[in-house]
């Protein structure tokens, strides 16, 4: 009987029906290699064109080039017909076909603030092994961020560990634990080994699925608010990152904080992709206005 994988999560792809054509105009890339996921973005002339979200693998430079290819896929394009390209996240160094690579802090505040709007001030990106908190300006730039130096429970990586303890499929996980007659205790553990162990002994003695999912969702809530406090919150407030997707720690976090979250007008996990990718904008069209400098410099010494 064939194991079911309840963590592994949905792959998604998506193409632009809105844009006719790429030729004759300017592609840029970003390509964000996560320890759990990996997103690849494509630009025509810094609108979104192309988007894909897959599993990162054992091998970062063959996510990368994956992720690519199944982006570019149905389009007509090919790796030579991007401008430029930027990689991102933990295995920047790792995109082989990239012209050059940013930190994920960087790209992900530029994607957020084009996600959901110059009115952003505070990101908080819930990733696969950590959380980030940033503050940006209306353009998007970083003016201070923090991470937590936690292990990885309630991350990605850490929602993927309880999905197969408990035999519930990941993206179940925040709808069922809000079926409770009452919000429980957060869980006390900050790892995701003694999570599982507390996770199990909780279950032995009595607790439905539900109810450790609560507990578990909760814990990571407190963890990342206070995450947020010690940063601080500006409105607007907006979460990117995978766990973004989990209501069970989204709702909560907002119900702690007593704010909302802004709207997504696209996949909130993709914005390290996108913010790379319209960086990679800005670095082609200086690359284009040096060439054209430097070609009306030659014809004007010529003459």
């Amino acid at each position: 009987m064939e194991k079911i994988e309840y963590w592994r999560w949905k792959e998604s792809k998506w193409i632009n029906p809105d844009i006719d054509g790429w030729e004759g105009h300017l592609i840029t890339a970003g390509v964000d290699i996560g320890s759990t996921s990996t997103q690849a973005v494509i630009l025509i002339d810094g609108e979104p064109y192309a988007y894909s979200n897959i599993r990162t693998g054992s091998n970062s430079p063959e996510s990368a080039s994956k992720a690519i290819k199944w982006a570019m896929e149905g389009t007509g394009l090919v790796i030579d017909d991007i401008d430029y390209c930027i990689g991102t996240g933990y295995g920047r160094v790792n995109v082989e076909f990239a012209d050059r690579n940013i930190t994920e802090i960087t790209c992900h505040s530029k994607g957020a603030n084009y996600i959901y709007g110059k009115e952003v001030r505070t990101i908080l990106d819930m990733g696969g092994q950590d959380c980030k908190v940033i503050s940006c300006d209306e353009n998007g730039k970083v003016l201070s961020f923090l991470m937590n130096d936690k292990c990885a429970a309630g991350t990605g990586r850490g929602m993927e560990v309880i999905a197969d303890l408990l035999a519930v499929h990941v993206e179940d996980i925040g709808p069922m634990s809000f079926d409770i007659d009452e919000e429980p205790e957060a869980v006390s553990s900050t790892c995701v080994i003694f999570a599982k162990s507390e996770a199990t002994k909780l279950m032995r003695s009595g607790w439905s699925k539900e109810k450790v999912l609560a507990a578990y969702c909760h814990a990571m809530s407190i963890r990342v608010v206070k995450l947020i406090e010690k940063n601080g919150l500006e409105l607007d407030f907006a979460i990117t990152g995978g766990i973004r997707k989990n209501i069970g720690v989204t709702q909560r976090i907002e119900k702690i904080l007593g704010v909302k979250s802004r709207e997504a007008k696209m996949d909130s996990q993709i914005a390290g992709a996108l913010g790379a990718a319209l960086i990679a904008k800005e670095y082609a069209e200086k690359r284009e206005n040096s060439l054209v400098g430097k070609k009306a410099l030659k014809v004007a010494y010529q003459t």
